[in-house]
């Protein structure tokens, strides 16, 4: 059966459907898939076409790769009345291609193949701001490691992307070259799946996005392929003039929608401008970047700057947020809300702690490893009492209690970008050599904001120690969620405690312990059977080596 039959077999939708010819290539598949599929797949009418060209379709998540491998074009081709109909239907015109970030858990960088309706924009892809852990709902631009007009091959590095726990690496998953960047070094506050550059496949296509800007919606690549907005504006307007009203009010209407690009919007917001004092000069009348940096020299020389409200006696600096900052303080503003808390404090004596130390450091020492830390021990204290207490290792879901049977240990770590807290996995079946090397690479990790989700995510307890480094002798931390428990570790000090006879005493250094518990999960119970368990490891630092 030919193409030309089914056609005339269809000749009803095509007289009532002409702006599909010209339009939407991907529905006029759809409507002749049914019937021409079987012929297709047969190669009939002298056509060999792949059968994969099925999997083409609008609005499927198809690779490019495979979307190359498809004919560039296939023609259908009919005679109705004596004309001629041909219509070139590009198998991948309506597909949204998905490129798949490496190192970074598998997370998805939203990306779209684009071909633009106007003659003057080639195909090109939109790069989105990808989610790179599973909190992460916005993100920064670190800065990028290539500019615009470089070749990309795939696995370089584009851009490093500040997320919600760390610095991450964006890499190039296909062959071209950087049009356009869009979110330059050090942009903010950039939503998941935003375009923050272009790539094209030829060199010569670089020069035609100069000025490219992306829609206001940003449901096309291009602001010209989108529809022209005075239609919509009219409707508007005469929807609620009535007979009796007069039509003077129907200018009003269009002052209340006013199109411009993100970018544009963006730093209008951060200079408190309004957009309808602005003129726009991009296409169809957008506001653009250009217009805002044009308006704010123009205030600059006709008006100084205006005197700020604040007290002139203060003298101060506003410090921007960074992106680890902001999450930290979510997660705790909700975990002090919504869990209900409640804390358990032991001294321990750390005489015998103390001594194994030293006599463990010495054989570090001598065998080139690495110096233990009280903090080393204990993790290795807190993860034995988890196996002994499992209730502690758990975590609240509503509707039931999830008891875990890995013990991970985050380790709370200051730095200059906010509070880390790398995870220690397995600390119950490792050795304190190795629980000390993995804490010390862990933390100059996150000194660096180098540390990948791997490092941080899946721990089932938090310790925080700020005795050792800061001399803070006693402290309640907050549960980080979805863990139940977190310990705050105080520093020793040396104190005059009752001896084994009547009025005799000695010496020695105590150090306070608080257990933060998540009273939904942890019972008043648990939590000291937990304590009385660590704080016997601690006592008795012999047993944590059997």
């Amino acid at each position: 059966m030919t193409y030309a039959t089914h056609v005339l077999r269809h000749s009803k939708k095509i007289r009532s459907s002409s702006n599909l010819l010209r339009h939407d290539s991907a529905i006029l598949v759809r409507w002749f898939s049914n019937g021409t599929r079987s012929s297709v797949e047969k190669g009939d009418g002298g056509h060999n076409i792949p059968k994969s060209f099925s999997g083409c379709n609008s609005g499927s998540a198809v690779s490019n790769n495979r979307c190359r491998a498809v004919s560039p074009t296939v023609s259908f081709v009919a005679t109705y009345n004596g004309n001629a109909l041909r219509n070139a239907i590009d198998p991948c015109a309506s597909t949204a291609s998905m490129a798949f970030m490496r190192g970074s858990s598998g997370s998805q960088v939203p990306s779209r193949r684009c071909f633009s309706t106007a003659s003057d924009l080639p195909p090109h892809q939109e790069i989105g701001m990808p989610s790179l852990s599973p909190t992460m709902t916005e993100g920064n631009i670190a800065r990028w490691l290539k500019k615009e007009g470089d070749k990309v091959s795939p696995g370089e590095v584009l851009c490093e992307v500040e997320t919600d726990k760390a610095t991450v690496e964006m890499e190039c998953m296909e062959e071209g070259y950087l049009a356009k960047i869009l979110r330059g070094d050090g942009a903010s506050s950039i939503k998941v799946g935003e375009v923050i550059a272009i790539t094209v496949e030829e060199e010569d296509d670089i020069a035609k996005f100069k000025d490219y800007q992306p829609s206001a919606s940003d449901a096309t690549p291009s602001p010209k392929a989108s529809p022209p907005p005075p239609p919509p504006k009219e409707e508007v307007a005469e929807k609620p003039v009535t007979p009796s009203e007069p039509k003077a009010s129907k200018p009003s209407a269009p002052a209340d929608r006013i199109f411009a690009s993100p970018l544009a919007r963006k730093l209008a917001e951060d200079h408190n401008i309004p957009l309808s004092n602005i003129k726009g000069t991009g296409p169809e009348g957008h506001v653009v970047k250009a217009d805002i940096e044009d308006y704010l020299a123009s205030r600059g020389k006709e008006a100084p700057a205006a005197a700020p409200k604040a007290d002139a006696a203060l003298d101060y600096t506003d410090i921007p947020v960074s992106q680890i900052r902001k999450v930290t303080a979510s997660r705790l503003l909700l975990s002090k809300q919504t869990i209900p808390h409640y804390y358990l404090t032991v001294d321990t004596c750390v005489d015998k702690l103390m001594e194994l130390r030293s006599q463990l450091n010495s054989l570090q020492e001598s065998s080139g490893g690495k110096k233990l830390s009280v903090n080393d021990l204990v993790i290795k204290a807190a993860a034995l009492a988890l196996r002994k207490v499992p209730q502690c290792n758990s975590s609240w879901t509503n509707d039931y209690i999830r008891q875990y049977h890995n013990i991970n240990i985050n380790v709370a770590v200051q730095t200059d970008n906010g509070l880390y807290v790398p995870v220690v996995r397995d600390a119950d079946k490792k050795g304190l050599s190795t629980i000390a090397e993995e804490v010390k690479n862990l933390a100059l990790k996150a000194k660096e904001n180098s540390l990948k989700p791997q490092d941080y995510e899946g721990g089932t307890f938090t310790v925080s120690n700020l005795g050792g480094p800061f001399g803070i002798k006693q402290f309640c931390a907050i549960v980080n969620p979805p863990q139940s428990a977190i310990l705050a570790v105080g520093s020793a000090e040396r104190r005059v405690i009752p001896g084994t006879g009547q009025d005799q005493y000695k010496f020695a250094s105590m150090m306070p312990v608080t257990l933060s518990c998540d009273h939904r999960v942890i019972d008043g119970a648990i939590g000291a059977e937990w304590l009385k368990a660590f704080k016997g490891y601690i006592e008795s630092p012999e047993s944590m080596l059997l």
